[in-house]
């Protein structure tokens, strides 16, 4: 690891609330690393996808269980992870949501999201005994002008994330 690397990790309950808080930590994360305003909601889009999967489907809402995340800025990218202790699943089994038999399913479609939204997405065994999934976007470049997103420095809708 590069000695620039910062590390965050957290336990979450498997509650529904634990999908918002680890949206909001990842977020504030990820504006704090230099992520236009775009950016940083497809990360908190797929952080989201992720905990709710873990909180469904892996831990499958049992509050015993625990949803594991952990998050690392290096010099070149942001890694996520969210880890359940469930039964785990590999990503091949998982129904391609595009495929004219699933397009009215709902299943899978936080996956292909996830795998949208990131620059690097992948299902690992989880050391928890679950499933491990691994985000990672990669870090604006130094220099560029993220603006928010929206190309203006004073925009009104900007106020309201910004805490005194």
């Amino acid at each position: 690891m590069a000695p620039e690397t910062k590390h965050l990790e957290v336990t979450l309950d498997t509650h529904v609330e634990s999908v918002n808080l680890a949206e909001e930590m990842c977020v504030r994360v990820a504006e704090a690393a230099g992520f236009n305003e775009d950016e940083c909601y497809r990360i908190g889009m797929s952080v989201r996808e992720g905990v709710i999967n873990a909180f469904h489907y892996g831990n499958q809402e049992k509050p015993e269980k625990k949803i594991h995340l952990a998050i690392e800025l290096t010099g070149e990218r942001m890694v996520i992870r969210v880890m359940d202790e469930g039964k785990g699943f590999r990503l091949n089994d998982v129904p391609d949501p595009l495929a004219e038999e699933n397009l009215l399913s709902t299943s899978g479609r936080g996956i292909f999201l996830m795998k949208a939204f990131m620059d690097e997405f992948d299902v690992l065994p989880g050391r928890t005994g679950g499933a491990e999934l691994v985000m990672a976007k990669r870090l604006p470049l130094l220099g560029s002008t993220s603006n928010n997103g929206n190309g203006n420095t004073g925009s009104s809708d900007a106020a309201p994330h910004q805490e005194a």
